[in-house]
């Protein structure tokens, strides 16, 4: 089928094992929109999901509009349906979601392990906030794995089920720099209310999100390719991401089911058996940092927004991100 002919994006792109989240609520019940995986194939949004007339996925979400519950910021993002469409099974069942091998039930699960690959270019992100000294300023997430929210392990104090972040990759660009900074960080996986929770970042092109500094050639420009492989394989997650240029190429691993960091080094502030509890998934998609909230706190730089699309697009306070590629397959080792 050609490009003209194609009338969604699942013409173009496997999402026989996704399900999308939007930042609307067209129902009018209080939540974001979701399309399962039984619709999606045939599924496009005029603004925030569509296919453009070359072939990329463009998926876009405005600073102000419908969040996901305990959330102020807004995407439009897959998440992995490993049942497919079988309803059977639910979102949070075993079945759907993968873990480390470390973990003591893990023939219950999906899998262990698992592998997101993605090409992808940033086309927009937001740039008008009132505090711009705040890390998540002008900033989207491209693709992240997530643990799951588990509130029994939380409640028996088993280390788990905070539903925190093991891995989120990041694009952030300053208003008038030449280019944005990639970068990908790893949350501690500790309650919500530990002081010690936060994400420690590692840099691929260009800064990492306290810099303010134009990271000019070292970056990323607006509409510039870069492809990020995230493959958790056994307990180890290995990162590699890549551009054109083949010299550019940058790679991490860390071990998800301890606490040693993806420098070598022992982090005692966090959960020293990382992950190993935690059922997982990933996502992959627009995922706007900048959230409109005017908070003390640090994820709070109230970025501009109206609530309405045509405004909001006008005046720059959104994000858009264009996908060439994304697969999802099983894990691999790295020398395979």
């Amino acid at each position: 089928m050609s490009v003209a002919q194609a009338q969604s994006p699942g013409d173009h792109f496997d999402l026989r094992y996704w399900k999308l989240q939007l930042p609307v609520d067209a129902n009018k019940d209080g939540k974001v929109d979701e399309v399962d995986v039984r619709q999606l194939g045939g599924y496009s949004h005029p603004d925030f999901f569509y296919l453009h007339e070359n072939g990329l996925l463009i998926m876009t979400a405005p600073n102000k509009a419908t969040t996901t519950a305990n959330s102020t910021n807004t995407r439009s993002e897959l998440r992995q349906m490993y049942r497919g469409k079988n309803t059977k099974i639910g979102t949070h069942d075993p079945k759907n979601n993968f873990v480390l091998a470390a973990h003591k039930r893990k023939k219950r699960f999906a899998d262990v392990g698992g592998q997101l690959e993605a090409t992808l270019s940033v086309l927009h992100v937001a740039r008008n906030a009132k505090h711009p000294e705040k890390k998540p300023a002008f900033s989207v997430v491209v693709g992240q794995i997530h643990a799951d929210k588990d509130d029994a392990q939380v409640k028996n104090r088993t280390g788990f089920g905070y539903g925190n972040e093991p891995i989120k990759i990041f694009y952030k660009k300053w208003p008038g720099h030449q280019t944005g900074s990639v970068f990908w960080t790893y949350e501690r996986n500790l309650a919500r209310e530990d002081p010690d929770r936060k994400d420690i970042a590692y840099p691929v092109w260009g800064n990492t999100w306290e810099n303010p500094e134009d990271p000019g050639e070292e970056g990323i420009a607006l509409g510039e390719l870069f492809n990020y492989n995230i493959n958790v394989h056994g307990n180890i997650m290995y990162l590699t991401f890549r551009t054109k240029d083949p010299s550019r190429t940058m790679k991490y691993r860390i071990d998800l089911s301890n606490n040693v960091d993806a420098n070598g080094n022992v982090d005692e502030k966090d959960n020293p058996h990382g992950y190993s509890g935690d059922a997982m998934y990933f996502k992959v998609g627009a995922y706007n940092q900048c959230s409109t909230r005017d908070n003390p706190e640090l994820w709070y730089p109230a970025c501009a927004g109206t609530g309405d699309w045509e405004t909001d697009k006008t005046n720059g306070d959104y994000v858009s991100v264009a996908f060439r590629r994304i697969q999802l397959t099983r894990s691999v080792h790295p020398g395979d």
